[in-house]
């Protein structure tokens, strides 16, 4: 499954120059952990998360922490301030696994997908886990079945799907057919087991 399949859009996003104000009420109110920031240009420039709010954002009360207590400085005012500049991000034609993996191994939870410059939408991990853990047989099998459609063939197979577990009749006796049907079913997000087995069909 490729990212732009799943990627939420139109995309919320916030600029450089917007106040920390303004972006934690938009965290807070559309249920996000991190937005977007773009500049004049609408190109991105970085990405500001809960985190990055809470962390230069807030400073300790003297009232608990009176022996580190210091002058403090000057809080932060607008989101050029706080956000993080090294964006990872992605293409509306990647796989859906990588992205995964991304956010798995670099600990986010929000991806910008980007064309060019420009973001065309995001991709969270509650995105990921919809499209793929949370979905009834049904919709596993339509997609197992546009994924055979590669084939040219639509009446060669028969697909049921269980527990999302897909069974793959082939009318046809190819196994090289069957061995790349199996690769490319088990690549369907939410498929947890792929069967493919050949059958001859019933003359009557």
């Amino acid at each position: 499954m490729l990212v732009r399949e799943v990627m939420s859009h139109p995309v919320v996003t916030v600029r450089a120059w917007t106040t920390i104000q303004e972006t934690a009420r938009i965290l807070a109110g559309q249920g996000f952990t991190s937005v977007p920031v773009l500049d004049d240009d609408d190109e991105l420039v970085g990405i500001v998360s809960e985190g990055d709010l809470l962390r230069k954002a807030l400073t300790p009360d003297p009232r608990r922490h009176p022996h580190v207590f210091t002058r403090p400085e000057p809080r932060p005012g607008i989101v050029a301030d706080v956000m993080s500049i090294v964006v990872q991000s992605l293409t509306p034609g990647a796989d859906v696994a990588d992205a995964a993996r991304i956010m798995v191994d670099d600990r986010i939870r929000t991806l910008p997908i980007v064309d060019g410059a420009r973001v065309v939408g995001v991709i969270t991990r509650r995105d990921l886990l919809r499209s793929s853990l949370i979905r009834d047989d049904e919709s596993l099998r339509r997609d197992v079945n546009r994924t055979l459609e590669a084939f040219g063939d639509p009446d060669r197979w028969t697909v049921t799907v269980q527990a999302a577990v897909a069974d793959v009749e082939d009318f046809r006796d190819s196994a090289d057919d069957r061995e790349l049907a199996l690769r490319l079913v088990s690549a369907v997000p939410g498929i947890v087991h792929v069967d493919v087995h050949h059958e001859t069909p019933d003359p009557f």
